[in-house]
């Protein structure tokens, strides 16, 4: 075990898969350690894939039950209004593993460069913990190394050869393995079809995830502080959860989508087996999608019992304190004003569950519910500050250590989040929060929209009309002044300006988020 005072540079870089010509200077965590290990927590961070921020039983969902979910909630805060800052699985996780805003580093699209600052698991790593990574992936290019997990066992459902694929073939030969099995019942793994998992329900990729996660619990060294990231491909398509859950919703009662009075319904059309980000999803159609998706995060609740449980044991023997968080890369619109998948401002892309949880010993306030507006770069500084850990310079996340404590508020107005195009030019956004209202402006035509998060949660009635616009307005004409691509000059947004995935420029110095 390498104790976090002890570290040398050329260990860290090791530990957290960086290169030693590219990595900048650290903070405290370079030089010294602020506590010993015997006072770090044990951390779980578990991770849908493609999440929506309102599908928890805890939130009056009319449809889906989340009962561990919701225990997890109950045991420490639930930020009802946290957002992918760029809603799109890779730049998603690249802000999580560097704690750096799309504007900082440049991943502001669907693209991210190779990772070269600190990552959580890399520092975490360097102060002594074991960090594991089981499930899908977080988008690590070859060049960004390991980004500090030291152990890996990857599973997906797009991916053949992986070690999930692999077991999968060995155990169920008639499968054919993933690929197979998607092909087979006629999924995709960005579109709506939905079906039943075809076999047997301990051979699906969330209960595969949850059981190869145990055994890093059992078998990691018990006195050595865990980092785990369990990361589910679920309920990102291929919208396939076992039969029960499937033949269940298939027969509730379940929620109409949103229905923005700004959309042209006419312009679109009803959704085949093909087909885009634009689309009209009704009748069987909608609810076998409903029924898949749903279906899939109920499962995984229920995956999660005996893994919350085996992990915190873990902890308490070790007489060690444990914290707990529930976030996902972005959301799912499932329909919502005639869009599928995400890349999207809007509630269904964008607002992600945010939870964090933690044994008592750590004074989190309780069954907390907190409306600030809080993101994935906040993970980065706040776990960091609850294992003792430094928090490198230059990160734009904010600690949120303070929240859970009930001790002050998220110093943040308001947060930036966007999109370069993605699925086509009319696409990209750029949007501003405050947990209350949202501002919205499409840099290709400079249309604009404003909403009232509270009365109007849906996002069905557009405010952009009001005077309040202004206000939103001149907020993105500053944040936006210093960007490259032209879209402000200082006094007024200019639309029309080119938008790639990257932003073509060194980063800049950490500003607000």
């Amino acid at each position: 075990m390498i104790g976090a005072h002890r570290i040398k540079r050329r260990d860290f870089l090791r530990l957290a898969g960086l290169g030693a010509a590219t990595y900048p200077l650290l903070g405290k965590a370079a030089s010294s350690a602020a506590a010993s290990l015997e006072k770090s927590p044990d951390i779980l961070l578990i991770m849908p894939d493609q999440m929506r921020g309102d599908c928890l039983s805890l939130l009056q969902h009319p449809v889906v039950r989340t009962p561990q979910l919701d225990a997890l909630a109950q045991q420490g805060v639930l930020f009802r209004r946290a957002y992918s800052t760029v809603p799109s699985c890779i730049p998603a996780r690249f802000a999580l593993l560097t704690g750096l805003a799309p504007q900082t580093s440049g991943a502001v699209g669907f693209a991210a460069p190779p990772i070269t600052t600190p990552t959580l698991p890399g520092a975490l790593a360097a102060a002594g913990y074991a960090t594991a990574l089981v499930g899908r992936n977080m988008h690590q290019g070859p060049k960004s190394g390991t980004c500090g997990y030291q152990k890996q066992i990857l599973g997906s459902t797009y991916v053949s050869g992986d070690d999930y694929d692999e077991q999968l073939k060995k155990a169920v030969p008639e499968s054919g393995g993933i690929r197979q099995v998607i092909n087979t019942q006629k999924l995709n793994c960005n579109l709506w079809p939905a079906a039943p998992w075809p076999h047997a329900d301990d051979w699906h990729p969330t209960t595969w995830i949850v059981r190869q996660s145990q055994q890093v619990v059992a078998q990691t060294p018990p006195n050595q502080p865990l980092f785990l990231t369990t990361s589910f491909y679920a309920p990102h398509p291929p919208l396939f959860p076992p039969k029960k859950f499937f033949d269940t919703l298939l027969k509730a009662s379940l929620p109409p989508i949103a229905r923005g009075d700004w959309v042209n319904w006419t312009a679109l059309t009803p959704a085949g087996e093909k087909g885009g980000h634009r689309v009209l999803l009704e009748g069987e159609t909608l609810k076998r999608t409903q029924a898949g998706y749903f279906g899939l995060i109920e499962h995984l609740d229920e995956q999660l019992a005996p893994l919350i449980a085996e992990f915190k044991a873990r902890s308490e023997k070790a007489g060690r304190s444990w914290v707990i968080v529930v976030t996902s890369d972005h959301g799912e619109l499932l329909g919502d004003h005639g869009y599928f998948r995400k890349c999207e401002p809007y509630e269904g892309s964008a607002n992600i569950p945010f939870i964090i949880a933690g044994s008592p010993a750590l004074g989190f306030k309780t069954g907390a519910r907190n409306q600030q507006p809080v993101c994935l770069e906040d993970l980065l500084p706040t776990l960091l500050t609850l294992a003792h850990v430094g928090v490198p310079q230059g990160v734009d996340g904010l600690n949120l250590a303070p929240v859970l404590r009930n001790e002050a508020g998220v110093p943040r107005e308001w947060l930036h989040f966007e999109h370069a195009p993605c699925y086509g030019v009319e696409q990209a956004f750029h949007a501003l929060t405050d947990g209350r209202f949202k501002y919205i402006w499409r840099p290709l035509d400079g249309a604009e929209q404003l909403f009232d998060l509270v009365k109007d949660p849906h996002e069905e009635h557009d405010l952009s009309s009001q005077r309040a616009v202004v206000i939103w307005r001149q907020r993105l004409v500053q944040r936006l002044a210093s960007r490259p691509e032209g879209f402000s000059d200082g006094k007024k947004l200019i639309a029309g300006r080119p938008y790639r995935a990257l932003m073509k420029r060194p980063a800049q110095k950490a500003g607000e988020t």
